[in-house]
C-alpha cells in the first residue's frame, strides 16, 4: 500500500512537470506569431479606431473572445495548438495601435523594450516563486476574477468618459492583477489544478499580454518624449 502511494505520488509529480514543461515550450512558441502579428499591426492604418473608438474596441473584443472560445473548444486536439497560435497572431495584430503610438514618440522603441523587459522580469520572477515554493495560490482565484470584472467595467465606462487619470489607474491596477494571476496560474499547473497545457499556455499568455500592454501605457504616459 505504501509503495502504491509513493508510486502514485511520483507519477502525479511527473505528469505535473510534463504539463509545466510543455506549457513553457508552447508559451515560447506563441511569441513567434505574436511578433509577426505585431509587425503586421504596425503597418496597418487604424485611423478608423480613432473615428469610432467604441465600435472598434467592441469589434476587437468580439474577435478575441471568438478565438478564445475556439481554443477552449479544441483544447484536447492538435487543432487546439493551431487555434492558440492563430489567437496569438491576432493578439499581435491588435498590438498595432498602441505600438504605432509608442513608436511615434522620440524614445518609443526604448519604451517598448522596457515594457517587454519589465514584463519578462515580472513573469520569470513570479513564475519561479510559484514553481519553487509550490505554494497553493488558488485562494486568490475569486478575488482576481472579481478584479478583472471590475477592470472591464471601468474600461468600458472610460470609453465614454475618456478620463486620462482613470485610464492610468486602470493600467496600474491591471499590471498588479495580471501579475498576481501569474502566481495563480503557475500554481494551478504545479499543484495539478490545470492539466491541459494548451489552456495553461493560454492563461499565462493572457497574463503576459495584459501586463505588457498596460505597462507600456504607463511608460508612455510618464516617460514618453514627443518629437
Amino acid at each position: 500500500m505504501q509503495y502504491q502511494t509513493i508510486s502514485t505520488t511520483a507519477s502525479t509529480a511527473l505528469e505535473q512537470n510534463k504539463v509545466l514543461r510543455n506549457t513553457y515550450l508552447m508559451l515560447a512558441l506563441t511569441m513567434i506569431p505574436t511578433i509577426i502579428g505585431a509587425a503586421i499591426g504596425t503597418s496597418i492604418n487604424f485611423s478608423f479606431m480613432a473615428e469610432h473608438p467604441i465600435m472598434s474596441s467592441l469589434l476587437m473584443f468580439g474577435a478575441m473572445m471568438g478565438m478564445l472560445f475556439a481554443v477552449t473548444a479544441l483544447r484536447n486536439s492538435v487543432w487546439g495548438i493551431a487555434a492558440l497560435l492563430g489567437f496569438t497572431l491576432l493578439a499581435g495584430v491588435f498590438l498595432g495601435p498602441i505600438l504605432q503610438v509608442a513608436l511615434h514618440l522620440k524614445n518609443g522603441a526604448q519604451l517598448v523594450g522596457m515594457a517587454a523587459g519589465g514584463t519578462g522580469i515580472i513573469f520569470f520572477g513570479l513564475a519561479t516563486i510559484a514553481t519553487v515554493t509550490k505554494k497553493d495560490f488558488s485562494f486568490m482565484g475569486k478575488f482576481l476574477f472579481i478584479g478583472v470584472i471590475l477592470l472591464l467595467i471601468a474600461s468600458l465606462a472610460n470609453m465614454f468618459f475618456q478620463i486620462p487619470a482613470l485610464s492610468l489607474t486602470i493600467s496600474a491596477i491591471a499590471v498588479l492583477i495580471f501579475s498576481a494571476y501569474i502566481l495563480f496560474d503557475v500554481s494551478q499547473i504545479v499543484n495539478g489544478g490545470e492539466t491541459n497545457y494548451i489552456m495553461a499556455t493560454l492563461t499565462l499568455y493572457l497574463d503576459i499580454y495584459n501586463i505588457f500592454v498596460n505597462l507600456l501605457s504607463l511608460l508612455m504616459a510618464f516617460a514618453g518624449e514627443k518629437e
